[in-house]
């Protein structure tokens, strides 16, 4: 359901690749700083046999550049909703990347009984992400500025990635997304508080954290994702920080794909 007083674009049919041909079926949503590329480095290695994948790119990034919305996790999560009944998809989990752990979440409110398990990496938690004026004015200028976003991109993965590694995280930020819709989705996830839509929930919901994450980290989830969720878990990642698709991929696809067949007997 939308927000009160938030207007909703017409139902939009998201970008998207599928991948692998198991049972289980997964939505896979990007975050803040990158389209569905963002995931890149873990297709190799998924398990493809057991496990469908779709991965998106919502309004404003990758090929959805350009498209019209309000680009915000409520109308994210519609778009979603609405690629999964045109795949068939009655039931899926969902695995979320910072902004997009926020937008998966917004699908489990939206429609609980569809979601089987919930995923989210370095995840955003449905109360938002405060922060002091300085720091949301860093936050809301990266759209226009470059040097911002690899500040953003050098801080939370602990000021020790290589130069050469936070250039190309920028070019693709800046290549892969809208600066306006950029901006916008800025506001929804790190704005928005919507604990009590998803407060109690008893679906399995997993949170990983990189230990070198200063912002979203093992104490802050402790803190925001495991009160809300009545089945919620936690797992620190020692060599992680905020992108650990990039930085420790072979451990954050044993992880999640752990957590996710939990339930299938695999």
């Amino acid at each position: 359901m939308p927000a009160i007083g938030e207007a909703v674009a017409a139902p939009f049919l998201l970008p998207h690749s599928l991948h692998g041909s198991g049972p289980h079926r997964i939505v896979a949503v990007h975050g803040w700083l990158a389209d569905r590329a963002g995931y890149a480095a873990v297709l190799p290695d998924l398990d493809r046999e057991n496990f469908t994948y779709v991965f998106v790119d919502l309004r404003g990034y990758g090929e959805a550049r350009g498209a019209p919305g309000a680009y915000t996790t409520t109308e994210g999560a519609a778009d979603i909703l609405t690629l999964a009944g045109r795949l068939g998809w009655d039931s899926f989990s969902l695995v979320g990347h910072s902004m997009g752990a926020a937008v998966a979440q917004r699908v489990l409110a939206a429609a609980p009984h569809r979601v089987r398990r919930l995923a989210g990496i370095s995840p955003v938690p449905a109360s938002g992400l405060k922060m002091p004026p300085e720091q949301w004015e860093v936050f809301a200028s990266a759209a226009e500025k470059p040097e911002n976003r690899r500040a953003i991109i050098n801080f939370s993965t602990g000021s020790v990635r290589p130069a050469a590694w936070l250039d190309r995280m920028v070019d693709r930020s800046l290549a892969r997304s809208d600066p306006k819709a950029f901006r916008a989705w800025f506001d929804s996830w790190a704005g928005e508080d919507f604990r009590a839509e998803v407060a109690g929930s008893r679906t399995p919901a997993l949170a990983v954290t990189g230990a070198l994450d200063p912002a979203i980290s093992t104490d802050f989830l402790r803190r925001t994702w495991l009160p809300v969720y009545a089945r919620g878990e936690l797992v620190e990642l020692a060599c992680a920080g905020h992108h650990a698709m990039d930085e420790t991929p072979l451990q954050l696809i044993r992880t999640v794909e752990d957590f996710l067949r939990a339930d299938d007997g695999v």
